[in-house]
């Protein structure tokens, strides 16, 4: 008879199965598996004490921290939902997150964080400060824990992880992930990326982002060791690839480019890192990573997928730049009335299968037209080629790339009219060699003076996360216009934009 499994079921296996192996290393924190199990066990019962349970959210919001992982698994315990949210966030963006969530419990660091609970809506959420110094709330609330927790009927399809998506449509969206979700991802991940008994992954990109948390959750899975870096930097990331001896780590060209020039000298040992050639630097200083992942570690992916959904590796030698699906899913390119296109012809890539999102939190209407048909409609255009592999083309909807990012132009050029003096904005993206794209905005303004740039500049800052901000300004008498809607084809010939994802 087949038993349903979760995460919680996963870790409560690596106790029994290898209890003294390293779960996590954070700082002074080194736990092992059975540390760890027990520890979220603790976890757990506080937050059902707290008033969390099947179905409810917790919401953390700070840096990277061991406190996401045994959170995650602590969730798994009692049936309720993790939200890792962006820290970077602006003081309302994180305020509309709080009551979209109606969070039971918040847990927060205040040294990064924009929102205090005073600040926060009127929701009764328990806040739980957690910090690095005296004032931290976590550790005594763990201990005071009885890790007595009700015995939930946890399934595998319940959703687990809640992150939220660019906003696209208006307003980011929560999108919801299962136990099943995530299990079926980190299992072909590990296939992919080959993550054996005893892998150790470096924690370096922000686990608010599902390219970190795919990996830290297959590493989980795995039995693996899962260090965490706070927040990037080159100097103390060399420092634990050496110690640690991390075979992974997520990392995009700018990082890489900062670890060369930090280890320079060779004051540090890399060699434990397996990763895809890069320039001549990096290679000498890491190994060559030699898995399918590492011959090409290309594909298309999505928050919504729980990463990926296709693999460049699994089509490698084939036409299509982005490979083949994932082998427990299926994909179709569709036309407007949801009618497979020939190959060779571009339409909407659709998907349905084991590791696809549940649904959005607390959008039923977006539920029904983004699964109309039994399949998920991704907002994204691609063609099928002659010899079935995948090339991604772009997104339905503009969409700018900027560090890993996804930045719609839609809500910076809200922000832009927020502003009085400005009556019309439209924004593109730039190619950037470091970030891929950088935002620049083209505005006309009411009266322009020296300060008119950095001024608007911290206006957007203030109301949406720093990385969204236009990096340059344009100001002009008149936006072109196709309709409606700004003529984003003659602004990016006019002010150099370009450098799209898919293009």
């Amino acid at each position: 008879m087949y038993t349903e499994l979760t995460l919680a079921d996963i870790v409560r296996e690596h106790r029994r199965s290898r209890p003294h192996r390293t779960a996590v290393v954070d700082g002074k924190w080194h736990l092992t598996y059975g540390e760890f199990d027990a520890r979220t066990d603790l976890l757990a019962g506080a937050l059902a004490v707290a008033g969390a349970g099947h179905g409810s959210r917790i919401l953390w919001i700070g840096e990277n921290s061991y406190r996401v992982l045994e959170l995650l698994v602590a969730a798994a315990k009692i049936g309720a939902i993790l939200c890792p949210a962006n820290w970077r966030q602006s003081a309302d963006e994180l305020r509309f997150i709080v009551a979209d969530l109606e969070p039971a419990v918040v847990l927060w660091d205040p040294s990064v964080s924009s929102i205090e609970p005073e600040s926060a809506p009127e929701d009764g959420s328990r806040w739980v400060r957690c910090t690095e110094s005296e004032d931290d709330e976590y550790e005594s609330w763990l201990s005071s824990s009885s890790a007595q927790y009700p015995a939930e009927e946890v399934e595998e399809r319940d959703p687990v992880l809640l992150l939220y998506t660019a906003a696209f449509d208006g307003r980011p969206n929560g999108a919801l992930l299962s136990h099943r979700a995530l299990i079926a991802h980190g299992a072909v991940l590990a296939i992919q990326r080959q993550i054996e008994e005893g892998f150790v992954f470096l924690d370096s990109g922000p686990m608010f982002h599902v390219g970190t948390m795919m990996f830290a959750t297959a590493t989980l899975m795995t039995g693996g060791t899962n260090v965490v870096l706070r927040r990037f930097d080159p100097e103390i990331a060399c420092e634990l690839i050496e110690r640690e001896r991390c075979q992974g780590a997520m990392l995009f060209p700018a990082m890489i480019s900062q670890l060369v020039e930090t280890n320079s000298e060779g004051r540090y040992d890399l060699s434990s890192l397996r990763f895809a050639p890069a320039d001549p630097a990096w290679n000498t200083m890491v190994t060559a990573d030699t898995s399918p992942w590492g011959r090409s570690e290309y594909g298309y992916g999505q928050t919504e997928v729980a990463g990926m959904l296709t693999y460049h590796a699994l089509g490698i030698d084939g036409q299509g730049s982005h490979g083949r699906p994932s082998p427990l899913t299926q994909v179709r390119i569709v036309d407007p009335e949801d009618r497979d296109v020939p190959d060779g012809q571009v339409g909407e890539i659709v998907a349905r299968g084991s590791h696809l999102l549940s649904g959005y939190f607390n959008r039923p209407e977006l539920d029904t037209e983004k699964f109309r048909g039994g399949w998920y409609h991704t907002g994204d255009l691609g063609r099928r080629e002659a010899d079935g592999t995948l090339s991604f083309i772009g997104p339905k909807l503009r969409m700018i790339k900027s560090g890993g990012e996804n930045i719609y132009p839609a809500e910076v050029e809200r922000a832009l009219l927020a502003h009085p003096d400005i009556s019309a904005a439209a924004v593109i993206g730039r190619p950037d060699d470091d970030w891929g794209q950088a935002v620049h905005a083209v505005v006309v303004i009411r009266a322009k003076s020296e300060e008119a740039e950095p001024d608007l500049i911290a206006h957007v800052r203030r109301l949406i996360a720093s990385y969204k901000k236009p990096r340059s300004i344009d100001f002009v008498d008149a936006i072109p216009m196709r309709g409606f809607v700004p003529d984003y084809d003659a602004l990016d010939s006019g002010f150099g934009g370009g450098g799209y994802p898919g293009s």
